[in-house]
This record gives C-alpha cells, structure tokens and sequence, in this order.
C-alpha cells in the first residue's frame, strides 16, 4: 500500500514518516508541495503503476494549499479515488468544511497522535481497498456485458444469414421487405423486387453432386450480390435454388435493367452444366414485380407477383427477365 505525504516542513515529513513505518508502513512518498504531488500522481499514470492507495496532504502550503490540491486530485478521473486524509493546525469549521468540501474524507491534527493516525490510516486504505475491488468488480461487469454484446450481435448475424451462401437468409428477406415497403408507401416512392430462380438446378445436383451443387450456389450469389451496385439494394437467399432482390426507390424500368445484368453476368461465368441441353452452362431465369407509390399492396402480393412473372421467363424458355 502506498501513501504520499504531502507537506513543506521537513519535520512534519519526517515525524508522519516515522508514524507510518511504525505501524508497518513501508512504501512511503514525500511531496514538498501540491506541485510534487501532481507530478507523482503523474508520472505513476503514465507508467501504468498501481494508483498510490493515500494521500496525507497538509493544508497550509505554499503557492497552492492543501484544500485547493485536494480539489484539482479529485477533478481528475485518474486519481478522483484516492482517498485524502487532511493534516492541519486548523481546527476552525470553515477550513475543515472546506477540506470537505472538495473531496477529503478525514482530517486529522497536529501534533499527530500516532494510535490516533494509524486508525485512521487504516480505515483510509481499507476503504481505498474496497473501491479497487467495487471498480474491479463493475470492470469484469463491463467485460462480461461487452462480450455477451458481442456474442448477441454474432448469433443475430447468424440467425439472419444464410450459412451456406453467405448472404442474407428468408428470415431477414421477409423482415427487409416489410421494412422497404412501409417505407416506399411513407416516402411514396418505387420498389421492385427481383426473383431469381436457377435454371435446370436438380439436374445440376444430379450431374454434378451437392458439394459442386454447393460452389454453383455459392458463385450465383456472390455474382447477382456484386451486380447489385447501391447500399440500399439487397439480396437473399429465398430458399433452395431461388433468390430475392430488393431495390428500393426503384421503377420497373430500372429493375429489368438491374435484373438483366445479373442474368448476364451469372450466364458469363459459363459454369459448366452438360444436363442442361440448349446450351451446356448454368443460367438464371428472372421475374419482376414493382410497387408504384399509391398501389394498396403487401409484401405477399408483391412476392406473387415476382413469382408470376418468374414463372412466364420458365415458360418461355428460362435464361430471361420477365416483368410482372
């Protein structure tokens, strides 16, 4: 446990010194005035060094008096705990109010009584010791708490993703398409969502097995996600072989062109699929559906319909775009 004595009068550092090594009080500091003791307290926050456990501070100094050096320690969060024991000849009520005041817990006169300075001494440290565990308590709190944070955020990001493909799972589709069409119907602005179906993928499964089956998966999402230019648009696994994409504040016009980029950028990875016998490569079909500002419509019915529309590019003979 170390304790700073702060005081100008050489005896006065000596006599407390003596006091405190009596009752077994090794790790003494000497101050000769506020300015030391700042210096100290300093120095020991820049080393990393355990905080010094109490201060003896004497109220009548030079240049800056023990009162005022109380309050500057305490308006420092780095040394705001250290306990503060006065050491005054002044018994007057208005000293010792102000000592108080800014931040003292105790007071003691001289000349010292050395039964008298121990006892207090020892209730000092053994609160000081007390606020060590209550902080190191509230900061293991804190850890604990950050983690758990953590741990949640990570098993939402899970609950929301889709572990195969990486991108977000229906869950989090139908919670995202909710949230765009509350919005596009308050801002009376457009939406579109895109459906986006492999073609042909079971024969792809059956060819080729589900682990290669898992790579084409992988590929067609990463390629329609990259086709996706802005922060808003979104992209999902809607489930098995089919994907959605949201584009908000987004006509008609501009999802086929959004959704005839994708089919074209996934035809051009020209994925090898030799069941598939009009032209031997792994390719999308793509339906459209577009919510105009004053259509009394639900997420539902803008799904059904992307879904129609899907349906019309398979009939027609997949690897297009069809609009609802």
């Amino acid at each position: 446990m170390s304790i700073l004595i702060v005081d100008d009068s050489l005896y006065s550092q000596r006599m407390n010194q003596a006091l405190l090594e009596s009752g077994g009080y090794k790790d003494i500091l000497i101050a000769q005035s506020a300015t030391e003791a700042y210096q100290f307290l300093d120095q020991w926050s820049i080393d990393g060094k355990e905080t010094i456990d109490l201060i003896l501070m004497d109220i009548i100094m030079p240049d800056v008096d023990g009162i005022e050096a109380c309050r500057m320690i305490k308006q420092n969060q780095a040394t705001l705990d250290i306990p503060i024991i006065m050491v005054t000849s002044k018994t007057e009520k208005e000293a010792l109010q102000s000592a108080f005041s800014v931040g003292a817990i105790d007071y003691i006169t001289k000349p010292l009584d050395n039964i008298e300075l121990l006892a207090r001494v020892r209730s000092a440290l053994k609160l000081k010791k007390e606020i060590d565990c209550c902080k190191a308590r509230e900061s293991k709190l804190l850890e604990v708490t950050r983690q758990l944070e953590a741990l949640n955020k990570t098993l939402q990001q899970l609950s929301s993703t889709d572990g195969l493909t990486g991108v977000p799972n229906r869950r989090h589709f139908d919670e995202e398409l909710a949230d765009e069409l509350s919005r596009a119907k308050r801002e009376k602005t457009p939406l579109s969502l895109l459906m986006l179906d492999i073609d042909f993928f079971k024969l792809y499964n059956d060819t080729y097995g589900h682990y290669q089956g898992d790579d084409c998966l992988r590929m067609v999402a990463l390629t329609a996600q990259k086709a996706i230019k802005r922060p808003g648009d979104f992209i999902a696994r809607y489930g098995g072989e089919e994907f959605s994409v949201i584009l908000p504040n987004t006509n008609s016009a501009g999802a086929f062109t959004v959704a005839e980029k994708i089919r074209v950028d996934i035809e051009n990875l020209k994925i090898p699929h030799i069941a598939c016998n009009y032209n031997n490569i792994v390719t999308v079909s793509l339906g459209v559906s577009n919510f105009k500002p004053g259509d009394d419509i639900i997420p539902a019915d803008l799904i059904k319909q992307a879904d129609h529309a899907l349906y019309q590019s398979k009939k027609a003979g997949r690897n297009r775009v069809s609009t609802f």
